[in-house]
């Protein structure tokens, strides 16, 4: 096996799998039926997701309780707040390229017609055989939803011309509190069949549901409006090899959400990688550690570690999953995948570099 500071890559031919874009490098007289290629790293795809809470007190919040009675007084929101929780927390491996320019070359005997499949990061994915480059997990799409905020159509609607041209604060109030009671009058008239027209079927529905809304939206004048905002973020880290003691990779700002790392202005988001075993280099029956094979097809047999996303000091994701970066380099016989009667594969792990699966055709 041969160590090279190039990424010279000849005889390559592309394939269209799917949606990825697979690139086959064959060994042929072109290149000296040698194949370039470089081993992935580790790395955890992360998705976070958190909620935001946004109170505002109505414009008449201190006359709830004179026009709507003590149980609203108690619901109504009297000063303004923002707060932003950590809801949900996920880690993926991912396999990114090394940041060094590392490669390596498998050297096959003269005549070979051995391929090698690498992904479009040109991270190997099979020898010898065909296969679609494993998905990568989507990344969420950014979301946003809200909860009980009055319509300002409706609100527009509900408002008499009276309401709009005072001036004063407790005159649109006693104003908006008598279109409340109004407006419940009239859904209880269609409701109990006393109005002077009674529509039918859809029609009613929409009647009902626009009164429904211009209460809502006058009774948000005094009880004020919650709104509830969902967002998500996606981002990739990759630890060293020693692992990574609790890095901060986001922050929640209490208006803003999701803010950048360094931004004080939020509270951290951390995570927490941990070596829990390193790879081994494998021995012969006398326990003796194996040569690398001449001209070997380079793999990584990882190491393992364990990542833990926390928020306020309370676990939200915790994961145990092979590392590369604690892995060490051994090699493959490149003699058997030129065998005429039996060729072997092999398929790697686009995470790590470690194999699979390696058998025959």
């Amino acid at each position: 096996m041969k160590k090279l500071l190039s990424s010279l890559l000849i005889g390559a031919s592309f394939l269209s799998v799917g949606a990825q874009q697979v690139t086959k490098l064959s060994a042929s007289k072109a290149n000296d039926f040698g194949i370039v290629y470089s081993l992935p790293q580790t790395a955890l795809q992360i998705n976070l997701s958190a909620e935001g809470t946004v109170k505002t007190p109505g414009e008449f919040y201190q006359y709830a309780e004179r026009y709507l009675g003590s149980q609203a007084a108690r619901e109504a929101i009297s000063k303004p707040s923002s707060t932003w929780v950590l809801t949900g927390a996920t880690i993926t491996p991912v396999g990114v390229p090394r940041t060094s320019d590392e490669t390596w070359l498998m050297q096959f005997k003269s005549g070979a017609t051995t391929f090698l499949l690498v992904n479009s990061q040109g991270l190997p994915l099979a020898l010898g055989t065909e296969i679609e480059e494993p998905a990568l997990p989507p990344a969420p799409e950014m979301s946003r939803k809200t909860l009980n905020v009055s319509d300002g159509t409706a609100a527009r609607y509900a408002m008499s011309e009276d309401m709009i041209q005072s001036s004063s604060l407790a005159k649109r109030a006693s104003l908006a509190a008598a279109q409340i009671m109004e407006l419940r009058q009239s859904r209880q008239d269609y409701l109990t069949g006393q109005a002077e027209q009674m529509p039918d079927g859809a029609a009613l529905k929409l009647i009902l549901d626009n009164l429904n809304a211009q209460e809502e939206a006058l009774t948000a004048m005094f009880l004020g409006t919650t709104v509830r905002r969902t967002e998500q973020t996606t981002l990739t880290v990759t630890p060293g090899a020693n692992g990574e003691s609790e890095m901060v990779i986001a922050r929640l700002n209490p208006v803003k959400g999701f803010v950048e790392a360094d931004d004080l202005s939020g509270l951290p988001v951390y995570l927490d990688v941990k070596v829990t075993d390193k790879g081994k280099m494998p021995v012969n029956e006398k326990g003796e550690m194996k040569k690398f094979p001449k001209g070997g097809i380079a793999y990584c047999i990882p190491g393992a570690a364990q990542a833990e996303i926390t928020f306020k000091n309370r676990p939200f994701a915790r994961l145990n999953f092979s590392f590369a970066q604690a892995g060490v380099i051994y090699g493959l016989d490149p003699s058997i995948f030129t065998d005429k009667k039996n060729p072997a594969y092999v398929i790697f792990d686009t995470t790590t570099g470690g194999v699979r699966e390696l058998g025959t055709k």
